[in-house]
C-alpha cells in the first residue's frame, strides 16, 4: 500500500500550525570554478539556522531522471502522487486568475512570443512584456469572433502569460502544445491527439491564425504559443485527505490555481515579496497549513542569472524572521523542481528540502542549507510527496497506525 494512504487514514486535526515555504526552482548545480550553487553562495543565516536545528534531505518531485513541470512538482509538495493526478497548465492558469472554469471547458496556457521574419520563435516570452501590455493585447484578441455555438475566452495572467478557454458541447481536451520549448524554430501546428479533440483543434487553429494576423505588427509580442491543454479534473482536497485547514500566500496566478484545486483558501495576493510577512500574519487566523510561494528564484534560474537567484534567496532569508513570527510548530522549506542557471530550464535534479520542528525531528548535523549539505541530511533522498507526511507527523497530525 502507498504509505500516503495510511497517512490519510490516520490524519488528525490539531491546533499545531505548519508553514510550507516554497522557493520555486530553487535547486541548482555547482558552477565551474568555486563549485557553488546560488543557494550555497547566498548569505542566509536564517535558513542555515533552520537547517542546523532541523532535518534535511533531497527530494524527487516525480522520480529519478524525470523533469517535472510546476504542476507535478507542487502536487508532490502537497502530498499527491503526480503520476496519479495530472493537471494541465491551462487549467492551473485559468483557476489561478479566478476564472469560473466549468466542467467540459478546455483551457490552455499561452505565452505571447516574438517571431522573426522567417516565422521562427526568437523569444518564447516576448521579453517578459509588462502585464499592462498583455492586457492591451488580450483586448485585441478578444475581438476574434468564435464559431457558432462556441465561446472563446482570452484572459491575462501576468507579464507574457495568459489563458485561452474554449467552451462548447462535447469538446475533447487532448491537444498537443504549439510551444516548441526552444527558439530558432517555428511554432508547432495545432494538433488533436484523439478523435474527440479534433473539433477543439479546429477552433484553436482558427484562433491562432487570427491572432497571428492581429499581432503581426507588434514589435515584441507578435505571436502566441499554447501549451497545457486540459479540462477541470477531479482531485480530493487537502482537507479531505489530511484534515488540514489550508491557505495560500502566493502572487503568481498559476500557483494560486494549484492551491485552489487542492482546496486552499485564497486571500488577496501580496503585490511584492516585501509584503509577504504581513500576508502570512493575516492568513494565520483560522488555518493550520500555510503555503507560501516565492516565484523569483525560478525566474532568475530561467534567465541564467546566478547573482539574481542568489539575491532572491538572501531577500527571502532576510524576511524569514518576520514570516515565521512566533507561531509555527513546523516549518518546511523546499522547492517544486530545480531550475539550474546553467540550463535555464527545469531539470530532473532532486530539490533540497528541510523540516524544522524543535524536539520533533532528527537533527542530522547539517550545518547550512544547500544542495551539497542536503546530500548528507537525515532524510536522505526520497519522493517529494513524503516530505509532507514527515511534516504532518512532526506536527502531531498523524495518529499511530496499528495496535
Amino acid at each position: 500500500m502507498d504509505p500516503m494512504r495510511i497517512v490519510e487514514a490516520q490524519a488528525e486535526q490539531t491546533a499545531s500550525k505548519i508553514l510550507m515555504l516554497v522557493m520555486d526552482g530553487l535547486g541548482d548545480l555547482p558552477r565551474y570554478g568555486d563549485g557553488l550553487t546560488p543557494l550555497a553562495a547566498a548569505h542566509k543565516p536564517n535558513l542555515d539556522r533552520l537547517a542546523r536545528d532541523g532535518c534535511c534531505g533531497r527530494f524527487d518531485p516525480v522520480g529519478p531522471g524525470i523533469t517535472p513541470g510546476s504542476g507535478p512538482g507542487h502536487l508532490g509538495l502537497f502530498g499527491y502522487d503526480p503520476s496519479e493526478y495530472e493537471i494541465g497548465r491551462g487549467v492551473l492558469s485559468a483557476v489561478g486568475i479566478d476564472f469560473a472554469l466549468q466542467p467540459g471547458d478546455v483551457a490552455a496556457r499561452f505565452n505571447f512570443c516574438t517571431v522573426d521574419a522567417e516565422g521562427k520563435v526568437s523569444d518564447r516570452r516576448a521579453g517578459r512584456i509588462p502585464t499592462e501590455e498583455n492586457r492591451r493585447l488580450v483586448a485585441r484578441l478578444r475581438e476574434i469572433p468564435p464559431p457558432k455555438g462556441v465561446e472563446v475566452f482570452v484572459e491575462t495572467e501576468a507579464e507574457h502569460r495568459g489563458a485561452l478557454i474554449v467552451r462548447g458541447a462535447r469538446l475533447g481536451h487532448r491537444l498537443a502544445d504549439t510551444d516548441p520549448q526552444r527558439t530558432g524554430v517555428p511554432p508547432l501546428p495545432v494538433k488533436a491527439l484523439d478523435a474527440a479533440s479534433r473539433p477543439t483543434a479546429a477552433i484553436v487553429a482558427a484562433f491562432v491564425k487570427a491572432a497571428d494576423k492581429i499581432l503581426r505588427g507588434e514589435p515584441r509580442a507578435n505571436g502566441v504559443l499554447l501549451r497545457g491543454f486540459d479540462s477541470l479534473p477531479k482531485i480530493p482536497s487537502l482537507t479531505e485527505r489530511f484534515r488540514l485547514r489550508p491557505v495560500c500566500v502566493a502572487t503568481y496566478p498559476m500557483y494560486r490555481g494549484l492551491a485552489r484545486l487542492v482546496g486552499m483558501e485564497m486571500p488577496p495576493p501580496p503585490p511584492a515579496l516585501g509584503e509577504f510577512p504581513a500576508a502570512v500574519r493575516a492568513a494565520r487566523e483560522g488555518h493550520d497549513f500555510l503555503f507560501v510561494h516565492v516565484k523569483y528564484t525560478d525566474k532568475a534560474g530561467e534567465d541564467g542569472d546566478f547573482d539574481r537567484k542568489c539575491a532572491v534567496v538572501e531577500e527571502v532569508d532576510a524576511l524569514l524572521p518576520e514570516i515565521l513570527g512566533d507561531g509555527f510548530d513546523v516549518v518546511i522549506v523546499s522547492a517544486d523542481h530545480s531550475t539550474p542557471v546553467a540550463l535555464k530550464a527545469h531539470s530532473w535534479h532532486p530539490v533540497p528540502g528541510l523540516i524544522w520542528a524543535p524536539g520533533r525531528v532528527f537533527r542530522d548535523g547539517v550545518t547550512a542549507f544547500s544542495e551539497s549539505e542536503c546530500v548528507g541530511g537525515g532524510f536522505g533522498r526520497m519522493p517529494l510527496r513524503f516530505l509532507l507526511a514527515e511534516a504532518l507527523a512532526a506536527a502531531g497530525k498523524v495518529a499511530k497506525f496499528g495496535a
